[in-house]
């Protein structure tokens, strides 16, 4: 079987890629090629999603049984490529988001939940008003749109995953949790220590839109690990167990974290207080064949990946966020000193 991957060559593309090819798939890649170096064995095709005669020349290569896009995030851009791929592929995989519901993070979700409205040629200001995340949401609903509407939704599977963790992260969420952990000492952690959390490995959506991708599920699938699957504490004391460091996990109250403005999201990767982050329904997935690894071998790998030469894709956009995330030290040192002095 064939396989068009947009993208293609660093975390979840790449997942995608690797898994496809040790299947048995011919895998075709497209890309600027300015990213990461292409997976051994695949058909490189380079090009820019932006450039419709890009796009042509692209599909010129196929035809294919599946392409999954990993990458869109303009609705016009992902019309663009869908409409140009349609004769030339069987079905079609989008990679969206579980920002698409308008009620993320703030409300439980399934996916008969209410999403952002955009339009299917929506161009990249579309939504702007809206903050960095509703837009991002916005437009990834109008990229959804856009690709049922070249294709059909008996030929589209849109994929609206959670959190994503694993080898090559490049957002510095589990890595800069691992890398601190490595450091030692006390490490100032948002309690409660049993605060329940799903999030999924690149791995496992990777298996699922591959099983997509050649057994054509059509319809919209949230991704996120089983609610319950894993707690706070599963993720720091699977970091320290990890890197093998002497780290004391010291469990702050989440209000008293407020209160001294201690950034969720950001300078406490995954760590946020809305009722509706860690409560993402995924119960279609797992009927339709979601499985999702324990999240101890999420983090003993990505730790392998680091420790062994891998490091995180930097740049802008989507690329520049590692940046972002984590306490600084002196802030950390802090913190941890404000807390062991507190009068409760």
């Amino acid at each position: 079987m064939r396989l068009l991957v947009l993208g293609g060559t660093w975390f979840l593309g790449r997942a995608l890629g690797e898994l496809a090819l040790d299947s048995g798939w011919s895998v075709t890649t497209f890309n600027r090629g300015v990213s990461a170096a292409d997976l051994e064995g695949v058909e490189a095709i380079r090009g820019d999603r932006e450039q419709v005669a890009d796009l042509r020349r692209l599909a010129e290569h196929g035809p294919w049984d599946a392409v999954v896009d990993t990458i869109g995030f303009v609705p016009r851009q992902v019309l663009a490529a869908a409409t140009a791929l349609a004769p030339v592929t069987r079905h079609y995989v989008f990679l969206s988001s579980v920002n698409v519901y308008t009620g993320w993070p703030n409300e439980p979700l399934d996916d008969a939940s209410p999403l952002f409205v955009c339009p299917p040629d929506a161009d990249s200001d579309f939504g702007a008003e809206l903050g960095y995340a509703g837009q991002y949401g916005a437009q990834k609903a109008g990229c959804e749109r856009a690709v049922a509407a070249a294709l059909g939704a008996d030929r589209t599977t849109i994929l609206r995953p959670g959190v994503i963790l694993g080898p090559h992260e490049y957002v510095g969420r589990l890595t800069w949790w691992l890398t601190r952990a490595a450091r030692g000492g006390q490490l100032l952690t948002p309690g409660p220590p049993d605060r329940p959390i799903q999030p999924i490995d690149v791995r496992d959506v990777a298996a699922f839109a591959l099983r997509c991708a050649a057994g054509d599920y059509p319809g919209s699938f949230n991704l996120a690990a089983p609610i319950g699957h894993a707690t706070f504490a599963d993720l720091i004391d699977g970091c320290i167990t990890a890197t093998g460091a002497d780290t004391v996990p010291v469990w702050a109250d989440p209000d008293w974290l407020l209160r001294h403005q201690v950034e969720q999201w950001t300078e406490l990767p995954l760590w946020r207080t809305h009722d509706g982050v860690w409560k993402i329904n995924s119960s279609r997935a797992e009927q339709a064949g979601l499985r999702c690894r324990p999240l101890i071998e999420t983090v003993t790998d990505t730790w392998a990946w680091m420790t062994g030469g891998g490091t995180a894709i930097t740049g802008s956009g989507e690329a520049g966020r590692a940046a972002d995330h984590g306490l600084a030290p002196d802030r950390e040192r802090e913190l941890l000193q404000a807390w062991t002095q507190r009068q409760d």
